[in-house]
């Protein structure tokens, strides 16, 4: 078994490698949404440290003039936070739509120049099926999925670092708790994988079976074949779609396990970090800091496995 999973991973790097190559082209563009996804992400790990001081130095010490500098200061971050956004998504869009369109390119002029023995045993609705549909799924993951896992990865790292300046203690409750959280996430990511290209082999398998049978609909037409052709092309889909069917209940299955671990997990630092403000360890705007922080980190979390899972 071992040599077999030395090729699966040796495949996977060589297919990432294989599309790494179409970002070379437009480099400078990932690189300014780079710099796009820095600036978005910075100033929204600073919105937790303004609302702290807003809270300690404006309303528990009744000082005004704090609020009010401290509120400009958060209109001006959510400024930032705004444009640095608008030209991540158009950039990294713009990346996504654009390099799905060179992979079909690609992907059309290699089989274009395959040898007739290629088309002798692949059907055509197949192959057709791979260059709209399969290339639809890169382009989600290249496009928004790959600047989402960018940003959340950004902020989860970010984040975990001020919960650690903010209070070591309820920061190591918070990954043992993510732990936890990780776990189902890696024992149903492979189950949704499995189920998810079968899901892509049924599609292509039904784009087949169409084909084949729009091509030669008139000798079907002719011999009264139309229910037969119909009934297989109906077994294929419902194939695809109890596929897809298993595969989401997977995920809401997942979904569900990982919202309860992670609100109860949220409660309990809410609650010991409430008797950390009571005992005189924290204060009020520690706290809030901290609780926008652990926000972040769930949201980050919860994020990454939605792009894992796709």
């Amino acid at each position: 078994m071992k040599p077999k999973t030395a090729y699966s991973t040796a495949s996977k790097l060589k297919v990432l490698s294989w599309v790494a190559t179409f970002f070379r082209p437009y480099i400078f563009r990932v690189f300014l949404a780079f710099i796009a996804l820095i600036l978005a992400a910075g100033a929204t790990l600073t919105l937790p440290v303004t609302i702290r001081h807003i809270i300690d130095q404006g309303i528990v010490i009744e000082h005004a003039q704090s609020i009010d500098r401290y509120f400009l200061v958060l209109f001006g971050i959510v400024v930032v936070i705004a444009v640095a956004s608008a030209i991540r998504y158009y950039l990294v869009m713009w990346l996504g739509e654009r390099i799905v369109t060179d992979i079909r390119i690609a992907v059309f002029q290699h089989v274009i120049g395959m040898d007739p023995g290629f088309f002798e045993v692949t059907q055509t609705g197949e192959v057709l099926s791979r260059l709209t549909t399969d290339t639809t799924l890169i382009q989600v993951v290249v496009g928004s999925g790959f600047s989402i896992a960018l940003r959340m990865t950004f902020m989860l790292i970010g984040s975990l670092f001020m919960l650690t300046v903010t209070s070591p203690q309820l920061t190591a409750l918070i990954l043992v708790l993510a732990a936890i959280v990780i776990l189902p996430l890696l024992l149903f990511g492979r189950k949704v994988r499995r189920l998810s290209r079968a899901t892509q082999d049924c599609i292509a398998d039904s784009s087949a079976l169409a084909g084949e049978s729009l091509n030669a609909v008139q000798m079907i037409q002719s011999f009264v074949l139309e229910q037969f052709f119909s009934g297989r092309f109906n077994r294929s889909v419902e194939t695809a779609f109890n596929t897809a069917r298993a595969r989401l209940k997977s995920r809401a299955l997942l979904t569900a396990i990982a919202v309860m671990i992670v609100f109860t997990s949220n409660m309990i630092v809410i609650w010991i970090g409430i008797q950390f403000v009571i005992d005189g360890n924290m204060s009020v705007g520690d706290l809030s800091q901290f609780l926008f922080y652990a926000f972040i980190v769930a949201t980050s979390m919860a994020a990454l496995g939605e792009v894992w899972g796709d």
